[in-house]
């Protein structure tokens, strides 16, 4: 999936263009940037410490489809139009990822404390798909008014291309001596609960933000994003859930990103 940017990146922002040019569709096209948390099976569930510990950086492009735009149709504006817009987007995070909390703090010294301690890994991300969004106030008041705020919910898919590496600084996985005994259980068709792999994931997004109106053409933009993937190996853990019954969810992320976004001119 990583080599297939390029046509990812034609597919979501070249046809569009040609495909809407005659129908008043505006364009909008931004960058997004910001910090990673990836919540997953790396350390002490619900401890912000191991939360902050296990976190990275993502970059983006968006592209919205903005209805409300068309002049020609304004006296026929809905409320479809005057309240949605279609979000596309392609982006890239990668976090780093290690044991916090209380199973490696309350007895250092001991082989377990050192064997989780020792594990460490990275993900890499890249997403594509779509989401729809909802602002809460008409688009056209917002877009009157430079300094105006315009906060918005939104809810869409994505598929992930996913890379995880894991390891241990006390030698190789697997092995009794590097390995906390979790992880050395058959889990989920792979012969031990870690895996270092590259695969392919479907996820459900959400984000609640708001933009900006820094000119008539252009918008900064601050949004929360929810991302809950149909897999638990985008860290490359799952211990099995039939024996070890605290690993109840998959993986899922929080991202804050802040975006800036321009207004093409239709």
């Amino acid at each position: 999936m990583f080599k297939q940017i390029p046509f990812i990146l034609f597919f979501l922002f070249g046809l569009s263009n040609s495909s809407n040019a005659q129908q008043g569709i505006a364009h909008e096209i931004g960058v997004i940037a910001g910090p990673v948390e990836l919540r997953s099976d790396y350390g002490q569930r619900n401890n912000i410490g191991n939360n902050f510990s296990n976190s990275g950086f993502g970059i983006g492009i968006v592209h919205f489809l903005n209805f409300s735009y068309n002049q020609r149709t304004f006296s026929e504006d809905t409320y479809f139009k005057e309240h949605f817009k279609v979000r596309s987007e392609i982006s890239y995070s990668k976090s780093n990822l290690e044991h916090q909390g209380i199973y490696v703090e309350k007895e250092p010294n001991s082989l377990a404390a050192q064997q989780l301690k020792g594990m460490y890994g990275t993900t890499q991300l890249i997403n594509f798909g779509m989401q729809l969004e909802y602002n809460f106030i008409d688009i056209h008041d917002f877009e009157k008014v430079t300094g105006s705020f315009g906060p918005f919910i939104s809810f869409g898919g994505q598929i992930s291309g996913y890379k995880t590496e894991v390891n241990s600084t006390l030698g190789t996985l697997g092995t009794v001596a590097a390995t906390f005994p979790k992880y050395l259980t058959p889990s989920a068709g792979r012969i031990y609960g870690f895996s270092s792999e590259k695969g392919t994931a479907l996820s459900l997004v959400s984000s609640l933000g708001t933009r900006y109106k820094l000119t008539p053409m252009a918008d900064l933009m601050i949004d929360m994003r929810f991302q809950y993937f149909n897999t638990d190996w985008i860290d490359g853990l799952n211990p099995n859930r039939k024996i070890y019954t605290e690993n109840k969810t998959n993986d899922w992320l929080l991202w804050l990103n802040v975006g800036y976004i321009y207004y093409l001119d239709n």
